[in-house]
């Protein structure tokens, strides 16, 4: 693109900037007419999942599955007799561990996530470096065998607990958990331990936990907590249109106050900041099941594009389980960076970044899932440029109510939100649903010259 087209271009959304705050709300009908066009859009669309056996990649990846208590058993039981066998040989004994450190971790452009490579590192009992370690594996791996052979699960705080002397802190024993998980070839689930309920839920959404009917339409401003056992949820039913996937817990009862999804139908999920394994499973389940799309309401910060991307392509501590905890077609719908002016958010509400903001904000500039949307390049490099972010709470300064009566229902009439490509897509292809840069003005979209 030349210089010369780069500025006018540059200089229409300049124009254009801050209309979409004057615009107005239409009936919930005209307001969700994009949102059905979408949703028709994604079930008429056959979905091809392709695995990491399928691409012949140069380097061999690990993956785990889920697996019953009886598999589970079976896999521990045969490490203890190696180990066993080890011992009467007199040779000590070693766990082979995958390594999950950051350089042995690689994003899969095929797959549109993070996978980890088949690296195995010694973990010996002998060693004064890692006896320790070596001596929590194998508690640990005693305490999974008994929970299941009695078919029960507790928390990973419950499993701390049994031997604090020996963990001594938390991350300590979890870290170590995640090691099994991997080692033994199943999920987390699957060693009966969960975190505690962090996520939850509300909206047109009904269910079974473990036999007992939950409508998600009954549950108050609070919700339904998202249960950490996510394999005990079936017999999802829902008339939602989409999913939204909410950062805050602030915004998140504002709109479950509103009844949003009473007049836009919907499904409201948040993790309260960082996703756990427990939201990111119940919102694969719900897509997978469902077949709707999810719209991403987070921070215009670095770190709420970096939740957001948890949600899509993974994280580095789970990479290990990507194909589980991953929900790749994810549409980031606010607050996003050309939003701050596009909607005039005061000057008072904005606030400058730190140097670690600006620091996090360049990193995710350099992962290549961010590379392969040019438009998440775009207003990430806007952020950058103005060194700006806001919360999602600046709406408030407009009223209480601006986020769930003007702003999702503006976004949504307007069919502004950012379709997420892989590495392996060729170009951009919103189309005329979520065109949001050519038709609003977007500052940030504008100046990416399709």
């Amino acid at each position: 693109m030349s210089q010369q087209a780069s500025k006018k271009q540059k200089a229409d959304a300049g124009e254009s900037s801050g209309r979409i705050a004057h615009k107005k709300v239409k009936d919930a009908e005209a307001v969700l007419l994009k949102v059905k066009a979408l949703a028709v859009k994604l079930k008429q669309t056959q979905e091809v999942e392709r695995t990491l056996t399928s691409l012949n990649l140069p380097y061999n990846c690990r993956e785990v599955v889920d697996k019953n208590s009886e598999a589970v058993l079976d896999e521990i039981e045969a490490a203890m007799f190696e180990i066993a066998a080890s011992i009467l040989k007199g040779e000590g004994f070693s766990f082979d561990v995958p390594s999950r450190a950051k350089g042995n971790q690689v994003y899969v452009p095929e797959l549109d996530r993070i996978v980890l490579r088949d690296s195995v590192s010694k973990r010996p009992f002998a060693s004064t470096q890692t006896c320790r370690k070596a001596a929590i594996t194998a508690r640990i791996l005693g305490l999974v065998h008994q929970l299941c052979t009695k078919r029960i699960h507790v928390t990973k705080r419950d499993l701390f607990y049994t031997d604090v002397k020996l963990f001594e802190d938390q991350g300590q024993s979890d870290a170590i958990l995640d090691d099994l998980a991997c080692m033994l070839g199943c999920t987390r689930s699957s060693l009966h331990v969960v975190a505690s309920e962090k996520g939850v839920v509300v909206g047109r959404l009904s269910f079974r936990e473990d036999g007992d009917l939950i409508d998600c339409q009954r549950m108050g401003v609070g919700g339904k907590a998202i249960p950490p056992n996510v394999d005990k949820v079936d017999s999802i039913q829902s008339d939602a249109l989409f999913i939204l996937l909410v950062e805050k817990d602030a915004a998140f009862m504002r709109l479950a106050e509103d009844r949003f999804y009473s007049t836009y139908p919907c499904i409201i999920v948040t993790a309260k900041g960082q996703p756990d394994v427990a939201t990111r499973l119940f919102l694969k389940k719900l897509k997978t099941t469902l077949r709707i799309p999810v719209l991403a309401l987070v921070d215009s910060d670095p770190y709420g594009l970096k939740i957001l991307s948890v949600y899509m392509k993974g994280s580095m501590n789970m990479s290990y389980d990507s194909s589980n905890l991953t929900t790749p077609d994810i549409k980031w719908l606010g607050v996003r960076p050309s939003d701050l002016d596009r909607f005039n958010i005061p000057q008072q509400c904005r606030l400058p970044m730190t140097e670690e903001d600006i620091k996090t904000g360049k990193k995710l500039l350099e992962e290549d899932f961010v590379k392969a949307n040019p438009l998440w390049v775009s207003e990430l490099e806007l952020m950058l440029k103005t060194r700006e972010k806001a919360e999602i709470q600046a709406l408030s300064s407009f009223g209480f109510q601006y986020l769930s009566q003007v702003y999702l229902p503006l976004k949504l009439q307007e069919g502004d939100w950012i379709e997420a490509l892989c590495a392996a897509q060729q170009r951009p292809d919103v189309g005329e649903i979520g065109n949001a840069g050519e038709r609003l003005g977007s500052r940030g979209h504008k100046a990416l010259g399709a």
